[in-house]
């Protein structure tokens, strides 16, 4: 059958859009623009969030880098971003307790940032053996929350440090929410689990 474009989804040409902005709004930095990319990709789709939000953390993260990469390309290498609408969370290990606050100076310069949570560590023993096991431990909850029914994997993020599980998103529910904690205190080796997850119904989602 000869290809139609009329026959194509509604969205999908919102999602190019969504995703030409992203590079537009990444200027000259390449690292930027793929970055802004593939998260308009994986966020635009989310039942919670909705896509509004998503193409606005989106154009947040890439801001953010973009601030990063410029300003000192190892902060940008070793710090962790995380958006959720405008809420965004910092995670990593920086050498220097300098980088760590730079990190932060530079994350409120993005516009539309309405909150910035620091759990940046000043921490320069962690090695490859802990970058495999913080890896590890980020995909087995993902594979978990993917495959429970009860649970909306699309609406969480997870970022992994030092054995720390550090979850943003919206939940449905607090049993849903309570579902993902216990998911992941489940998993071997992980020594904390912090949670920035507000429910769909909580007042600061549109403060």
């Amino acid at each position: 059958m000869p290809f139609r474009p009329a026959l194509l989804p509604a969205f999908v040409p919102a999602l190019i859009l969504a995703a030409g902005f992203a590079i537009l709004a990444a200027g000259c930095s390449p690292i930027g623009a793929a970055a802004g990319v593939g998260a308009v990709g994986a966020t635009a789709a989310q039942s919670e969030k909705g896509f509004r939000r998503s193409v606005a953390d989106t154009e947040i993260r890439i801001a953010i880098n973009d601030l990063w990469f410029k300003a000192d390309e190892e902060m940008f290498r070793k710090v962790n971003l995380q958006v959720q609408e405008g809420r965004v969370l910092l995670t990593g290990n920086v050498r220097l307790p300098e980088q760590r606050v730079e990190a932060v100076r530079l994350a409120w310069q993005a516009p539309g940032v309405r909150e910035v949570i620091n759990e940046i560590e000043v921490n320069d023993t962690s090695g490859l053996t802990d970058l495999a096991r913080d890896t590890w431990i980020s995909t087995q909850l993902k594979t978990d929350l993917l495959f429970d029914q009860d649970v909306s994997s699309i609406d969480y993020s997870i970022e992994t440090v030092n054995q720390v599980i550090y979850l943003m998103g919206v939940a449905r529910s607090q049993a849903e929410l309570d579902r993902v904690i216990g998911h992941a205190k489940d998993i071997s080796y992980v020594r904390r689990v912090v949670n920035y997850v507000l429910l769909k119904d909580d007042p600061r989602r549109t403060s």
